[in-house]
């Protein structure tokens, strides 16, 4: 006979949905790993993801009995878009058998890993009962116009524009990375009330300050090179700068415009250019150390539909940050308010130039601007800040933990 389940109002259950999660290596796989963790603390998570390349680092994950992590069998994510597509929905088909198979929430939240997987957190929230949180990494379909992908207005952007801003509207809460982003969904129709600003973070104990070095000025840019960053600028002063000794170019990681850049590099015979590939969480660190500026770039018609997240860990590592974007742009912001690196418009070749000759050549300002970025960093951007923005944002939606009966630990079977 079935003994009746114990009873336990403390205990909130959370399903966390996204394609990527530990250990994979992209940006929203390290954010959601740090809020599951902190989740774990005193609630019930399952997260439903894809399956990682690193396989067996997968079957060692160390985040204990209060964490679930269901992974979806399908394709290898890739860039190239058939195999992008069947990755997506390999994972979209898995995500819905695994939601509406395992045990309700009372929070369900999506990231936006496939584009349109808050659609699937929404009607997981509203067949099955709690609510959604949608946590915007990118906002979408206007990410996919500002790069070229749908023609604004047209039928494609009108038509996922629709769908998902119906489901904005119903989530209980939006999670956004910055007042730009904040007010992209307000101009899209999303009630303001809904959207809360939580900054992304980087780990302050895994990414330390260390001296600067002697020998040319590095500019290094790490992470992936997208179609919503700018290049022009940066290939414009390569090519001004070509093989000058005081100089150096690193680019750590790939993305889609990686090799563009490559051949314009080889095409210009530049030799103070280097490119080097991915480095985990862990190794990011060092790959900053050896830099003095930390390069961000952002194509203007993009403020808003996405916030560069390299700004952390650059200023982690007690680098300055040398952004080319627009003025109105949330790193932009973060470089007025803690005065920790430079902003140049997308465009201005020779002032960019101007900028690094002088840093060059007063390498002091580059070491007190680093140390501004760090202590700024410290007091709003390390990981425990960061993961406590989301947690109050979550935990915030209590009253569904109060009003539903939730299961305790040691009566959960499946």
């Amino acid at each position: 006979m079935l003994q009746a389940p114990e009873w336990d109002n403390t205990v909130m259950r959370v399903m966390l949905l996204n394609q990527f999660f530990w250990p994979d290596t992209v940006a929203t796989a390290h954010l959601l790993s740090d809020v599951a963790a902190g989740l774990a603390r005193e609630n019930e998570v399952t997260v439903i993801c894809g399956e990682s390349g690193e396989r067996e680092k997968a079957k060692t994950l160390g985040f204990g009995p209060n964490v679930n992590v269901l992974r979806t069998k399908g394709f290898r994510f890739s860039h190239r878009s058939f195999a992008r597509i069947a990755s997506y929905s390999a994972y979209i088909a898995g995500t819905i058998w695994h939601g509406f198979r395992h045990s309700r929430a009372e929070i369900y939240m999506t990231l936006t890993t496939p584009p349109v997987l808050f659609v699937i957190g929404g009607a997981l929230a509203f067949i099955r009962g709690g609510d959604h949180v949608i946590w915007e990494m990118d906002v979408y379909p206007d990410i996919a116009c500002d790069i070229g992908y749908f023609k604004r207005g047209g039928f494609a952007d009108r038509l996922a524009g629709a769908v998902l801003d119906f489901f904005r509207r119903r989530a209980s809460a939006i999670i956004v990375l910055g007042e730009d982003m904040r007010d992209r969904l307000i101009a899209r129709g999303i009630p303001a009330d809904k959207i809360q600003i939580a900054e992304n973070w980087a780990d302050g104990s895994e990414i330390q300050p260390e001296p600067f070095g002697a020998g040319p000025l590095v500019i290094e840019y790490a992470g992936n090179l997208g179609l919503a960053h700018e290049l022009e600028t940066v290939t414009g002063v390569i090519e001004r700068l070509r093989n000058h000794p005081d100089f150096c170019f690193t680019f750590v990681g790939g993305g889609p415009r990686r090799g563009e850049l490559e051949a314009k590099c080889k095409e210009l015979g530049t030799q103070n250019v280097e490119f080097r590939p991915y480095c985990n969480r862990r190794e990011i660190g060092g790959a900053l150390a050896k830099c003095h500026l930390g390069l961000v770039t952002q194509l203007p018609q993009t403020v808003g539909s996405v916030v560069p997240s390299k700004i952390y860990s650059i200023m982690a590592a007690g680098r300055p940050i040398l952004y080319i974007g627009p003025k109105g742009s949330t790193p932009a912001g973060h470089i007025r308010r803690y005065n920790c690196g430079w902003q140049i418009d997308p465009g201005d070749v020779g002032g960019l130039e101007s900028l690094l000759t002088h840093l060059s050549n007063n390498r002091q300002v580059i070491a007190e601007t680093g140390a501004r970025a760090r202590n700024a960093f410290d007091e709003d951007f390390d990981k425990s800040i960061g993961v406590e923005r989301i947690l109050r944002v979550i935990e915030g939606l209590n009253h569904a933990a109060e009003m539903v009966p939730k299961l305790s630990p040691s009566a959960i079977g499946d």
